[in-house]
């Protein structure tokens, strides 16, 4: 049943929700971080290879099974989730991914990817917290966490409300916008609800996991950073005056 009036039990228990990226203990080693140089040593399998800082304002779009939609991130409003979210997506960590939790009238959620060795890689990868300077309303895109402090990795979320009374507060802090494409993100497959996939195993098994116990749900085909629209000079018009008499 769709809900329009939500108490303040109910906004506290979502917002609960939302900082369970996952309840269970993780049982995976720490990834080892090491210092590398040049693109050619940087990898997905290695996530502190990807640590290139992202440019001030930077666009990505992404290509659904229901649509495009743009990303537009600026990195004053959290520096370190907007280079964690260029290099990802720079890199492909989004291609195949699905939306694996879409709830009608509070979030469309992402991030776990579709091959279960780089989602492993990443299981530790976590960044530390960036001050919210930004709210939580409709489009604004925000990391999802554990629970803990510095527990960001690489799980987003779309607010499609206004959910600042609720998730700003704890610590949510937006770094981009929809700017293209909202109308496709509130299109993306909602069936599943708070039901979809359990999230370490989305982790361990990847796509196959989903696309067998989850068939409806939307996914990712690829996602890009856009190159910068290229300036165009302005004509410079001719001084007009009116002649003497």
């Amino acid at each position: 049943m769709r809900r329009t009036i939500l108490t303040a039990l109910a906004v506290l228990l979502l917002g609960r929700a939302l900082s369970a990226q996952t309840t269970q203990k993780r049982t995976t080693p720490p990834t080892v971080r090491r210092s590398t140089s040049g693109a050619a040593s940087r990898s997905l399998l290695r996530p502190s290879s990807l640590n290139q800082k992202a440019p001030e304002v930077y666009r990505t779009k992404f290509t659904t099974t229901k649509g495009d939609f743009v990303i537009e991130v600026t990195r004053a409003w959290a520096p370190l989730g907007a280079d964690r979210f260029y290099n990802l997506v720079k890199y492909g960590f989004f291609t195949d991914a699905s939306f694996f939790r879409v709830v009608p009238g509070f979030v469309v959620q992402f991030g776990i990817p579709a091959k279960p060795a780089i989602g492993r890689a990443w299981a530790h990868a976590d960044i530390q917290d960036d001050p919210v300077k930004q709210s939580n309303i409709p489009g604004y895109v925000t990391y999802a966490a554990t629970g803990a402090p510095n527990s960001r990795s690489t799980q987003v979320f779309i607010n499609l409300r206004d959910n600042s009374s609720s998730l700003d507060g704890q610590g949510f802090a937006p770094f981009g916008k929809i700017v293209e494409g909202m109308n496709v993100v509130q299109k993306l497959y909602s069936g599943y609800g708070e039901n979809g996939p359990d999230q370490e195993r989305l982790t361990n098994e990847g796509k196959p996991y989903a696309e067998k116990n989850f068939p409806q749900l939307d996914s990712i085909k690829s996602a890009v950073v856009l190159k910068p629209p290229t300036s165009v000079p302005k004509a410079v018009s001719k001084k007009q005056s009116v002649p003497n008499k």
